[in-house]
């Protein structure tokens, strides 16, 4: 049965949210309660981590950027399935929480911590073949440009994928209020360059998935 996780848990991946408003009272949140509420193993119910690992395809050998890593749930998934893997945060907390674990499972020469400001992924031209970004696009401000110049770190042949909460009423995730649905998305990405969109609402429960390049 899938539990109920709090609203406070859900509507971010990572530290992104606390930059909102609607999200301040994550900054009174301590931060153990965080980690264990993005690690619980509840969530894989939900998430289903292998299904969208899944959806990206063979991952050997590729270079993939976790925007808003948050405590690295997808990040160390994305390793296991054969990718090098870039997380990417605001929050030098979750990055130290990260570092911890991908140190201790000697993971350092697959796993690059990257903390970053609120306005930008800091991503080198063309250094990724996939961008992925979790439970966070709602999250980001001034989406056009961010995502503009997140279309200039990736791989001629290599693509964004968003995945983000259905814009209704869920057992899971943010306010309705806060979310953002998939044509908005497609919107907001064909404005920022985007040309090639595919959005699967099949996938995931509750999410849905875009491909974008």
């Amino acid at each position: 049965m899938i539990s109920i996780l709090s609203v406070a848990s859900l509507a971010q991946e990572s530290g992104y949210g606390a930059h909102n408003d609607p999200n301040a009272h994550m900054n009174a949140a301590p931060f153990e309660n965080l980690a264990a509420n993005f690690e619980s193993p509840d969530r894989a119910d939900w998430q289903k981590p292998d299904v969208a690992i899944a959806a990206l395809g063979d991952l050997a050998g590729k270079t993939v950027v976790d925007i808003g890593s948050g405590t690295g749930y997808f990040s160390f998934k994305l390793v296991a399935a054969g990718a090098d893997v870039i997380c990417v945060d605001v929050d030098e907390r979750f990055l130290g929480f990260i570092e911890e674990k991908r140190d201790r499972l000697g993971l350092a020469d697959r796993m690059e911590l990257r903390h970053v400001p609120y306005n930008s992924a800091n991503l080198s031209a063309e250094e990724a073949d996939i961008v992925l970004i979790v439970d966070t696009y709602h999250h980001i401000e001034n989406r056009e440009k961010y995502f503009s110049a997140v279309r200039a770190g990736i791989k001629p042949g290599g693509k964004l994928v968003v995945i983000d909460f259905e814009k209704r009423e869920l057992p899971v995730g943010p306010p309705v209020n806060m979310k953002l649905d998939a044509k908005t998305v497609v919107d907001e990405l064909r404005a920022a360059g985007y040309q090639n969109i595919e959005v699967n609402h099949e996938l995931l429960p509750y999410q849905f998935m875009i491909f974008a390049s």
